[in-house]
């Protein structure tokens, strides 16, 4: 079985970033990497949802990576999203993740088709072949994939002895409960929704995994830190900055990793770009709101 302490703590979901014309840019990425290792979180989770997976070329995928391997060189865990919407490219994926080094690789199910559990469990045993000697982790995100981890189908992927958890970003805290008490020692379950942090370490979440934590890391770095101590008051006081802070990063007519990623250059002096298409870039409406967001953030660093 891994070594589940290096899992253990607050890992940043990385966004992908892009230089003016909106290509993956090496410098953006090498700079947020460098970024939030100073910033002292466990690890980082590379092109995940917050990463904007679903809308890069897996050419694209691999150059994140790679440049964030390069940058990392062992100093945090590295797990990466190799996850696309066929079995070929993921598993292709997923090779060239354990030919880096990678801690570990997760993936989404399928999305789009509703397919039997049966065949879940064979596409992500697939691409768990294809790195045969690295770490697994199912993502569950079924308000988004469609497809929600069972007990049956979770029991059912701890037959591979190279699963070691979830990323649990279901909607209910009672489900890291239920996964703990399936995988039992040894494996991790991570709490997914930034807004229950606190709710997922009191019922037995090992670190959490958020799309918000690289605009903030200090707060959720002091919500593991409070929880750990057993000092519930501040961490429930910090969770709901955070909230508070979330809400207003999603209040904008830009997607929330628009925002982030503006807030990031107004606070830290970090260009990272925009979004990709589809995805809504913000608006010159937005700054005002931008600017509010990023004083939230200040003050409530301030706070701590």
């Amino acid at each position: 079985m891994s070594n589940i302490g290096k899992y253990q703590g607050i890992i940043p979901a990385f966004y992908a970033c892009y230089d003016e014309k909106g290509k993956v840019s090496k410098e953006g990425t090498r700079n947020l990497t460098r970024h939030l290792i100073e910033k002292g979180v466990k690890g980082l989770y590379v092109c995940g949802s917050s990463g904007e997976c679903i809308y890069l070329k897996k050419k694209e995928r691999r150059k994140i990576l790679e440049t964030v391997m390069e940058e990392a060189e062992g100093k945090i865990t590295v797990i990466a999203h190799v996850a696309c919407n066929n079995t070929e490219d993921s598993c292709e994926l997923a090779a060239h993740a354990e030919e880096l080094g990678v801690d570990a690789i997760a993936a989404i199910p399928p999305i789009y088709f509703h397919l039997p559990e049966y065949a879940v469990a064979e596409y992500w045993n697939n691409i768990s072949a294809a790195a045969p000697d690295t770490d697994f982790v199912i993502y569950n995100i079924p308000q988004l994939a469609g497809t929600r981890l069972t007990l049956p189908l979770y029991k059912k992927m701890l037959e591979n002895p190279k699963v070691i958890g979830v990323k649990n970003s279901s909607e209910s805290a009672q489900d890291i409960q239920m996964f703990k008490d399936a995988g039992g020692e040894g494996r991790v379950v991570f709490n997914g929704p930034d807004e229950q942090l606190v709710s997922g370490l009191a019922i037995g979440a090992d670190g959490g995994i958020g799309g918000t934590y690289a605009v903030m890391p200090e707060l959720y770095l002091a919500i593991f830190d409070a929880v750990a101590k057993g000092d519930m008051a501040r961490a429930k006081a910090i969770q709901n900055d955070a909230c508070r802070i979330i809400y207003a990063l999603c209040g904008c007519h830009g997607n929330m990793y628009a925002v982030i990623k503006k807030v990031m250059e107004l606070r830290e002096g970090l260009y990272l770009g925009g979004v990709r298409k589809p995805l809504a870039d913000i608006a010159e409406t937005d700054m005002q709101k931008i600017r509010q967001c990023a004083q939230m953030i200040d003050e409530a660093v301030g706070k701590l």
